[in-house]
């Protein structure tokens, strides 16, 4: 089998770093998935990305798939012909499916007779002849929300190509792509290297750009830059904070990186250290560092994309852009220090929160009262509670916050402890929008979490009570984050709360005539719903939150733990039968007519040894079962339960339930009823069968 090593490159102006990694995975993906499509096996794929190119490397490729034999089978050999020898219809419509004449087809010898057939031989495909189609087809596929176009072609890509390099081998003449003729020649550094560079061979592809100051490789390029940042921090007796989202974007920004570090004012460190990381993050690209105890140190370390002859103007060119944004922001928080945020609450009325549900002055009077009533409902500070709700929305009045959004919240923090508000107060103001993503911490205080609550259910309320949940990929208003919010506040610091009284709590709150009627039902599904996801993300079989969810149960805590003691349950050996036995019992009872009355079981009644063995072993257990579910100890409970296997089975294998005396029959089903009751106190263990 004849192999040859593939190299595609796409070089560009240069390329959306935060994208980057993105496209270059989507592009390897893509001509990977181009060759098992048509059956070239090939060996390693590597994948390259710079600011600008993207490229992919494919060991020992092959050139050419294999043929394929085909048989196409048609009607019985006796039904190909009439009584007078012509073709029949039969025949005539199988030859011209084929696109051959009758006279082609032959006879095809199958196990259950001869067939009129047709063979034939389906050659493989080339690669040579695929390799423009296989590129193409990838690049069509990359997720790109935008494509340019450039000077007066109409080829669409993300950034303008310049050129194309693809070699099959020493092969380069393969075609256009995006416009451009294929050929062997790359580029280098756009200041360190000079000329086009042309490969002989696509194997020498990284070491030639790397001679050329580009480090193509992205992984080697990122941790080239990490080990740098890592040093310079050292440097300084410091460490330096590396965020994965920036570490990415400068990966995309540098070719042949070189780490400098740069200094600021120390009295810039009198402005909260969280507007003084977000100015150097999301402006200028900077990695900031910290001393030993964690405190922002006046530098910063920023990756240039040149070695220059003199680094040193380099490293002064960005403090000099830093210090206007550093100067922004201590402008603004002495600013800001003179309004209290008490008397910023009336400015809320100018700040739409939603057009039906009024401003976010409206909010704040909402989250006054919810906040202080959830407070009582758990065991807080209602007073406290209270007064971080009326202040909660404050900082968003501030220049803090309308130049650096991130600050919202974290603004609120450092003004009210300048207003003199209580501790706790003020740090409910940042940890009111906690958790902002998936694992994200949650608020550390009472305060905080119950403030949290408060602003997410009252928004779920509001944005159901007018009609607008979400739909599909659509949900501007971030409600599905919002309910994995509430639920893992609740369930994670143990909240004993009733989520449906919560939203109807939350729904008191507006204006009568506002909140539809059922909302607040819509919002309860909505958000229990959520746990389905939770648990996939915690390997729980969906069928688990199933038999829990059948409860009908509205205290996420206690769904949490009976979830959990379900799962438990599921896993023992004698989980599958008893799962099966209540999915029996559950439908002999759903066919009683509905005015059968059950009663408690009359020992009198139990005729057979295995029913009476069974009604023993269900009084044996009662008294443990119960203790159990009292303490919510609902693993020990089911776990107790796993002992009804034997005398369950035994049941339906020897006693017959629908026995002719009508007193029997009748006291068989209260006796099935108190088992399957059991089960239910804790969840419909019969839901467990589906999987089992």
């Amino acid at each position: 089998m004849s192999t040859e090593t593939l190299l595609i490159e796409i070089g560009t102006e240069e390329l959306p770093p935060k994208a980057l990694k993105k496209l270059a995975l989507a592009f390897r993906d893509g001509i990977a998935l181009g060759l098992k499509q048509r059956e070239l096996d090939c060996g390693e794929v590597q994948w390259f990305a710079s600011p600008r190119r993207m490229a992919v490397l494919i060991l020992n490729v092959q050139l050419q798939a294999a043929d394929k034999a085909l048989e196409v089978l048609g009607p019985p050999l006796d039904k190909a012909h009439d009584s007078e020898g012509n073709w029949t219809p039969a025949a005539q419509g199988f030859a011209r499916k084929q696109g051959v004449q009758p006279e082609q087809l032959e006879t095809i010898e199958t196990a259950k007779g001869s067939r009129l057939g047709l063979r034939s031989v389906s050659h493989g495909a080339s690669l040579k002849q695929s390799l423009i189609e296989i590129v193409s087809a990838s690049i069509t596929q990359l997720p790109i929300p935008k494509r340019m176009r450039w000077g007066a072609s109409r080829t669409e890509f993300v950034r303008p190509a310049k050129w194309i390099l693809a070699m099959l081998g020493t092969d380069s003449d393969h075609g256009e792509i995006l416009g451009l003729a294929t050929s062997n020649v790359t580029w280098g550094h756009r200041f360190h290297s000079e000329g086009p560079l042309a490969l002989t061979r696509p194997e020498d592809y990284e070491s030639t750009l790397r001679k050329a100051k580009v480090i193509a490789n992205y992984s080697q390029r990122q941790e080239i830059i990490r080990k740098q940042v890592e040093a310079q921090a050292s440097a300084l007796n410091a460490r330096a904070i590396i965020d994965q989202e920036l570490l990415d974007e400068v990966t995309g920004l540098v070719e042949w990186p070189v780490a400098l570090t740069g200094a600021f004012d120390e009295r810039f460190l009198q402005v909260p250290a969280e507007a003084l990381i977000s100015s150097m993050k999301e402006h200028q690209k900077y990695f900031h560092v910290v001393d030993q105890k964690g405190n922002l140190k006046p530098n910063f370390i920023t990756l240039s994309n040149i070695e220059s002859s003199d680094p040193q103007q380099v490293i002064a060119g960005n403090e000099r852009v830093i210090r206007p944004r550093l100067s922004d922001a201590a402008f603004f928080f002495e600013t800001d220090k003179k309004t209290s945020l008490e008397s910023r609450v009336e400015r809320l009325e100018h700040i739409v929160f939603q057009q039906q549900l009024g401003s976010l002055y409206d909010k704040t009077r909402r989250l006054e009262q919810l906040a202080g009533i959830l407070a009582t409902k758990v065991g807080c500070s209602a007073t406290k509670a209270r007064r971080a709700a009326l202040l909660c929305k404050t900082d968003l009045t501030t220049d803090m916050v309308l130049e650096f959004a991130e600050m919202q919240g974290i603004a609120g923090y450092y003004y009210a402890l300048h207003d003199g508000e209580d501790s706790e107060v003020a740090a409910a103001l940042a940890q009111q929008y906690w958790p902002r993503f998936a694992g994200d911490k949650l608020p550390d205080s009472s305060t905080g979490y119950t403030l949290g609550l408060a602003d997410r259910l009252d928004t779920l309320c509001g944005v159901f009570g007018i009609d607008q949940s979400p739909t599909g990929s659509k949900d501007p208003f971030a409600l599905r984050r919002a309910s994995l919010a509430v639920l893992r506040i609740i369930v994670e610091k143990r909240l004993d709360l009733d989520l449906r009284e919560c939203l109807q709590l939350a729904a008191s709150q507006y204006p009568d005539g506002l909140i539809a009627k059922g909302s607040t039902d819509r919002a309860f599904i909505y958000m229990i719903d959520r746990f389905r996801a939770w648990y996939e993300d915690e390997n729980i079989p969906v069928e688990v939150f199933r038999a829990v969810d059948a409860r009908n149960l509205s205290r996420p805590l206690d769904i949490q733990r009976r979830v959990h003691a379900v799962h438990t349950f599921s896993e023992l050996p004698e989980a599958a039968a008893l799962a099966i036995a209540n999915k029996r019992v559950s439908n002999i009872l759903g066919k009683l007519e509905t005015h059968h009355e059950f009663t408690p079981v009359d020992d009198r009644l139990l005729v057979e040894p295995q029913e009476k063995a069974l009604a023993e072993q269900l009084v044996l257990l009662t008294k443990t079962y119960e203790t159990h579910l009292s303490n919510d100890a609902f693993t020990e409970a089911l776990a107790s339960l796993a002992s009804l296997r034997e005398p369950v089975d035994a049941f339906f294998d020897n006693v017959l339930v629908n026995a002719e005396d009508e007193n029997l029959r009748s006291n068989r089903l209260n006796l099935l009823k108190t088992l399957r009751d059991m089960f239910l106190q804790v969840a419909d263990i019969s839901l467990l069968a589906v999987t089992k």
